[in-house]
């Protein structure tokens, strides 16, 4: 039995007791049953009683004795107790809870997906890094946790889009080119631009695609240098994001907002809602009318549009395309952006709820106890490609992912090259690759999975593996609620060490001169059970899970 299977069997037992009067009160759509810190408490416990009791006019406890006594005729179900001022603690036959390891093999790759997104279209926007340099570091954390988070959001059902917007209108780019051009004729950096390896090769690039560039005005020149220039540094980019495992469906071009008038239409929209208003030269937008903590310039006093002029096309763009949900990630130094979208939002006269914005924090990188500051090809950051040329694909990207997004990250170099279990993608891909080394010599040993005999996983290892491998659809649930990828990667090391130590105290393949039983048997599908959840949620993080290690 599932925790869902258990939630459902909870929620059907009291609709039969309102029906018979036992109580009248309106029941939640779902029950949630979590694991008891204390084993001894039973396989799972409920606070149904204490959030229902008071609301249909009863002590808790009474509540919960009425519903233990239908609980404890659950199919199932071995035993129901009452804890403090009203917690059902669950304990299940041992055959029930065993049942979940065929449960899970059946399911497959679909173990831990659900429907309960079907329907919701969704935008995704993460990295977005400006085509003016390589990727840093902060950029690859949105890497891996954007794409962990549209994996996660689709395993629930949710058509997500993943969304890349191409900041290639503004002063920016204007630097980068002025750079590009000082690079080619030998002159100095500009005071205002860019530095780094990388200027000096996408300059050299530039010039070896346009040999005559140099022979141009100025002013000419420099806007080749420009062009191309951000082609090539975009086009470093999207390689970078590919070789991360991280591609786009949509690379969405900034400039695109500011043709045919599009943002002006919707800037005089406002003047007309009377949403903008002039003052001091300047047209603001009334965002403290919509919950903001000021009002915000958006048409500067010498005409120009401010950055979020474009922020509200783009939404608008996105509404337009069908989106239902737009979640936007930005970097620690972006935290005014959430008040002001959803305040644009509403002058609109939108739903400020159709725009969510995420908020990462900084991450430090350390080898030897020292920072790591410097990067040879961009001079002052750390890049993508310092990461992975450090570490590999997959401890960047589990690493990046197993922690909050919105708390500051010191990540170890030395730790991540480590082959120990101190190194968490290792102890969890280690955990994968001895489910299939002890799956090989099962086969060998002539143990295969014609039989299962549930009751027979009765050790205290096989009850703890088989609570964490229930616990997964719900962890990921959660993780898709709450743009939370590191509960999915936090769980799967729970559900290794839960895996090292039943493997530890039990046998699947018996030793030489046994004979093959079916408690070998059933054992085999719960290896194979803890194979396929390692798998699910390694591929949701984008990591993979290798076979031999």
């Amino acid at each position: 039995m599932t925790p869902d299977e258990l939630s459902s069997a909870i929620s059907a037992c009291l609709r039969t007791a309102v029906e018979a009067g036992d109580f009248s009160v309106e029941l939640p759509s779902e029950v949630r049953v979590e694991r008891p810190k204390n084993r001894e408490h039973g396989d799972w416990s409920t606070n149904i009683a204490l959030q229902l009791g008071k609301k249909a006019g009863m002590n808790p406890r009474d509540f919960a004795q009425l519903l233990s006594t239908r609980l404890a005729g659950i199919d199932g179900v071995k035993s129901v107790d009452i804890a403090g001022p009203g917690f059902l603690n669950i304990t299940l036959d041992v055959g029930a809870a065993g049942e979940l390891a065929r449960t899970i093999v059946d399911a497959g790759p679909a173990y831990g997906t659900n429907d309960t997104l079907v329907g919701q279209k969704i935008n995704l926007e993460f990295v977005s890094a400006n085509p003016t340099g390589p990727i840093h570091i902060g950029g690859t954390r949105w890497a891996a946790v954007g794409d962990a988070l549209a994996r996660i959001l689709q395993s629930q059902g949710a058509s997500v889009t993943r969304e890349y917007y191409f900041n290639d209108h503004g002063a920016q780019t204007e630097r980068f080119a002025r750079s590009l051009y000082a690079s080619a004729t030998g002159e100095g950096a500009p005071e205002d631009g860019y530095a780094g390896q990388y200027i000096v090769d996408i300059a050299q690039r530039v010039l070896a695609m346009e040999p005559g560039i140099l022979d141009l005005e100025r002013d000419e020149a420099i806007e080749r240098f420009r062009a191309l220039g951000v082609d090539a540094m975009f086009g470093d980019i999207k390689t970078s994001l590919h070789d991360f495992g991280v591609d786009f469906d949509v690379y969405f071009h900034e400039h695109s907002l500011f043709r045919d008038n599009f943002v002006q239409d919707l800037l005089d929209q406002l003047k007309a809602s009377g949403n903008l208003y002039l003052e001091d030269g300047a047209w603001w937008l009334r965002s403290t009318d919509f919950g903001d903590d000021r009002d915000r310039v958006v048409i500067k006093s010498d005409g120009s549009p401010a950055y979020i002029a474009g922020d509200i096309g783009y939404f608008v763009n996105k509404r337009r395309r069908g989106f239902d949900l737009n979640i936007i990630m930005l970097g620690a130094d972006h935290h005014g952006y959430v008040a002001r979208l959803k305040a644009a939002a509403a002058a609109l006269g939108d739903d400020p709820d159709a725009v969510e914005v995420l908020i990462g924090q900084m991450v430090n990188l350390v080898r030897d106890g020292a920072p790591v500051r410097m990067s040879k090809r961009a001079g002052t950051v750390v890049t993508l490609e310092d990461l992975v040329d450090a570490v590999g694909v997959d401890a960047a990207r589990y690493t990046l992912s197993r922690f909050s997004a919105d708390s500051n990250i010191d990540i170890d170099l030395d730790l991540l090259t480590r082959h120990t279990n101190e190194n968490p993608v290792f102890y969890v891909q280690y955990a994968h690759a001895r489910t299939h080394a002890v799956a090989r010599n099962a086969v060998s040993a002539g143990v295969d999975t014609s039989a299962f005999d549930a009751a027979s996983l009765s050790h205290p290892t096989e009850g703890e593996l088989l609570a964490a491998l229930g616990q997964f659809p719900g962890v990921v649930a959660q993780a898709a609620a709450f743009r939370e990828p590191h509960r999915v990667a936090r769980h799967l090391e729970v559900v290794a060490g839960a895996y090292h130590r039943w493997y530890d105290a039990r046998r699947v393949a018996p030793l030489r001169g046994e004979a093959v039983e079916d408690v070998h048997r059933s054992r085999l599908w719960l290896n194979n059970a803890t194979q396929q959840v390692l798998v699910n949620g390694l591929t949701l993080l984008g990591v993979s899970a290798p076979e031999r290690m």
